[in-house]
């Protein structure tokens, strides 16, 4: 029997499974079998073994990037043996579709379109590498080129204008680096205290790391280890080394099962096991970075936060477990600061996976491991809320979502936040005097050791209107890495020349 008044269309997530092949290990899988077997056990969790698999009549698949599959979920349910009714498969790109796919999937079983939903993703970046390096068969599954899913969910435009990617903005590692660069500027403190701050947020997250057991690098770092340059920390893009920059290459597989209370009661899923979603809301930034207002600050964040929350019908203090999304440490800190929370918290850690460089990254799909994971902790805490957050290209597309072993007051109704319009006016071609608002250092490998290959430079023009410049003369590159360059004013005479003229203004 469901508890009384509990409505039986009451999604509730009720198995989870997360499964990670280390380097070493024998075998290459491919996403299709790490995806399976995730969900396997996710079925094994549930406590009914593969019937809830069996029964399911949706699979929503997040879109794989180490194989580009149309329609993952069809040769995931062949590896199954199962036959759902429907397949959903997210954009191609974007780390916020787990919590993108599982809004919908909540919300279809509240209006009684579906009984029980399966969410799978996975990555097999390392085993491709593998791969490419031994010349070894993968034996991975094909798929015809026109398989198509059902519907695809979210969105895929392009990530960059014209401005941004002749600067070299062409990449996370190097948008990152620059818009931590503004984060800098906006805390007001120097590179090393700047360094300081951020390698302690990093070193906290791999002592969480340390202590799950699906991370794909489980042990503690310490600050120093983290932001010392060496042969195996190489300095990618200022302020950035490898080991404060997301861990794409991995194997990793997590799924979700979702069902009404009606099909969970009826399957004999045991009561504490049962992790509701509360409140869950997406939202969307200006779409290009370089037309942000505030290059370190997210309204869309803050916006699917309130929403989320709201839903839940809870605040911020109320949550006593997080995961935000940490694909780099700023975006860890522009979350934290969207959603009121303060980064070094000792009670409440802003991961419970250990994050993107130590738990893993797998692609699209991190934010999965980071929902089942939290559903693991409120099965040993029936009380509290967890929240977790996703994030797709450059803090641009966002989820949050709000759960919690209580049941909620009522249907689960998610939201698409509105963001306030604000857009900042850019120059492309501008020649003139200018102020740099945030840099970047990106690095190249050489037989000498890293060496600077460029400097990238966002500066703001008299008008307040934002110009990207990339140089790569040796002269520029030395003045700029001679000091710190944030507020310097510059006189820029080309899309790739700029001339230093100060150290900072007035």
């Amino acid at each position: 029997m469901l508890p009384s008044g509990m409505d039986p269309r009451t999604p509730v997530l009720v198995g989870v499974g997360q499964v990670v092949h280390r380097s070493g290990e024998p075998g290459l899988p491919g996403p299709v079998e790490l995806a399976a077997e995730s969900l396997r056990r996710a079925g094994t969790d549930s406590g009914t073994g593969d019937a809830l698999l069996r029964s399911a009549d949706v699979i929503a698949s997040v879109a794989p990037v180490s194989r580009q599959y149309a329609d993952l979920g069809t040769l995931v349910a062949a590896e199954l043996g199962t036959s759902p009714k429907r397949t959903l498969q997210s954009a191609p790109y974007g780390g916020d579709a787990p919590q993108r796919l599982l809004n919908l999937l909540a919300s279809e079983i509240a209006e009684g379109r579906s009984d029980i939903a399966l969410l799978c993703g996975a990555e097999s970046v390392a085993s491709w590498n593998v791969a490419e390096r031994s010349g070894a068969d993968l034996g991975w599954p094909e798929q015809d080129e026109n398989a198509r899913p059902d519907r695809i969910i979210g969105s895929d435009d392009a990530p960059n204008t014209d401005m941004e990617t002749a600067a070299g903005l062409w990449g996370p590692i190097y948008v990152y680096a620059l818009m931590e660069s503004a984060m800098r500027n906006r805390l007001g403190l120097d590179e090393q205290a700047h360094l300081a701050r951020i390698g302690g947020l990093w070193s906290r997250f791999s002592a969480v790391a340390a202590r799950n057991p699906y991370a794909w690098l489980p042990r503690e770092r310490s600050v120093a280890e983290l932001i010392t340059t060496g042969p195996d920390n190489r300095m990618v893009s200022t302020p950035y080394p490898k080991l404060l920059m997301a861990n794409l290459t991995v194997d990793q597989g997590a799924a979700l099962i979702l069902c009404s209370a009606a099909a969970a009661d009826a399957a004999g899923v045991p009561r504490e096991l049962w992790v509701f979603p509360h409140g869950g809301a997406t939202a969307t930034d200006t779409w290009f970075l370089s037309e942000r207002t505030d290059m370190a600050a997210s309204p869309a964040i803050a916006a699917a936060g309130r929403a989320a929350l709201g839903g839940a019908g809870i605040g911020i203090d109320d949550i006593a477990h997080i995961d935000l999304y940490s694909c780099f440490p700023v975006a860890v800190q522009i979350g934290a600061a969207a959603l009121g929370l303060c980064i070094d918290e000792p009670e409440r850690p802003l991961t419970v996976t250990g994050g993107l460089t130590f738990g893993g990254g797998p692609g699209n799909n991190y934010s999965t491991h980071g929902i089942a994971t939290m559903a693991e902790i409120l099965r040993r805490n029936p009380a509290d809320y967890g929240l977790t957050t996703a994030l797709g290209w450059y803090i641009t597309k966002h989820g949050v979502g709000v759960y919690s072993a209580k049941p909620p007051a009522g249907l689960f109704r998610p939201v698409e936040a509105e963001v306030p319009v604000a857009r900042r006016e850019t120059a492309p071609g501008y020649t003139g005097p200018a102020v740099i608002e945030a840099y970047t250092v990106p690095h190249r490998k050489s037989s000498a050791g890293d060496e600077p290959e460029a400097v990238v430079v966002s500066a703001l023009n008299p008008a307040g209107a934002r110009i990207l410049v990339r140089a790569t003369d040796s002269e520029t590159i030395a003045a700029v890495t001679a000091g710190d360059r944030l507020g310097a004013a510059i006189d820029i005479t080309a899309a790739d020349r700029f001339i230093l003229r100060s150290e900072r203004t007035a």
